[in-house]
């Protein structure tokens, strides 16, 4: 595959994921809303760094993939920080035994939101 289908097919899967996100969050089920956001947030930026630089790395340290969006392009800067904030909730969303406030989970589909409309933009150039 190339890198621009490789894109598209990250993007296909960040839209599911912030359909499931969304849905989930209807039926107050947060800590799932909150975890698909983190998922469609990470294809999302799988889906920019394929765009623009033609590649993407998949490390354990996600972390790691707040500096290769910001590597992406000085207009990347505000993503990766965006994506950071959603990084932040995936431990508390999926492993750990607090559940995730109604706001965060709000606030996770948000951010995976324009993460996902950047990376819909960035595709179709």
């Amino acid at each position: 595959m190339s890198a621009l289908s490789d894109a598209r097919a990250h993007l296909r899967k960040a839209r599911e994921f912030l359909e499931a996100a969304e849905l989930s969050a209807s039926l107050d089920l947060f800590n799932a809303a909150t975890s698909s956001a983190v998922t469609s947030g990470i294809n999302s930026k799988d889906a920019i760094c394929l765009a623009l630089t033609g590649r993407t790395s998949k490390t354990e340290n996600h972390n790691d993939a707040v500096t290769e969006l910001r590597a992406a392009g000085p207009s990347m800067t505000a993503q990766a920080s965006c994506l950071g904030r959603l990084l932040r909730l995936k431990n508390r969303s999926q492993y750990q035994a607090a559940d995730i406030a109604q706001s965060d989970a709000f606030k996770a589909i948000e951010w995976a939101s324009r993460l996902l409309r950047v990376a819909s933009q960035t595709v179709a150039k």
